[in-house]
């Protein structure tokens, strides 16, 4: 499904947003339906619609996301707020990580070394808030 956050229309404030280091949640589904929801760190990378989280493997979010296929992430400063809900797929290998943990790392800080590391993408479908 095609993403939503078409990089010509998005405004650069939504951007700007998406870019200050914020404290974000992702809410996953658990195996009864019930939203599993923590807090996270989050980067949105615009111009391929996907939203991503580094996690280690085996962890609730990561086992829930990869069984539902879906995930939701939002951030909240004061008034503004924003969220993205999505397909989601946790990925392993090796460059995939690696891009998201370079992005995490522009946005918050360098993590400490996991091997243990996955990243949840979410591949952005709704956005919620302004744009």
């Amino acid at each position: 499904m095609a993403t939503v956050l078409d990089p010509s229309t998005v405004s650069p404030e939504f951007v700007t947003f998406w870019t200050e280091r914020h404290l974000c949640t992702l809410v996953t589904l658990r195996p009864d339906g019930s939203p599993h929801v923590v807090p996270v760190g989050v980067t949105l990378d615009v111009e391929a619609g996907l939203a991503r989280v580094i996690c280690t493997r085996g962890t609730q979010k990561a086992r829930n996301a990869e069984r539902a296929g879906t995930a939701v992430v939002s951030q909240v400063d004061g008034r503004r707020w924003s969220t993205l809900e999505g397909v989601a797929v946790v990925r392993s290998d090796p460059d995939a990580v690696a891009e998201a943990v370079r992005r995490y790392a522009q946005r918050y800080r360098q993590p400490r070394v996991n091997p243990e590391r996955v990243v949840i993408e979410v591949a952005v479908q709704r956005v919620l808030g302004p744009l």
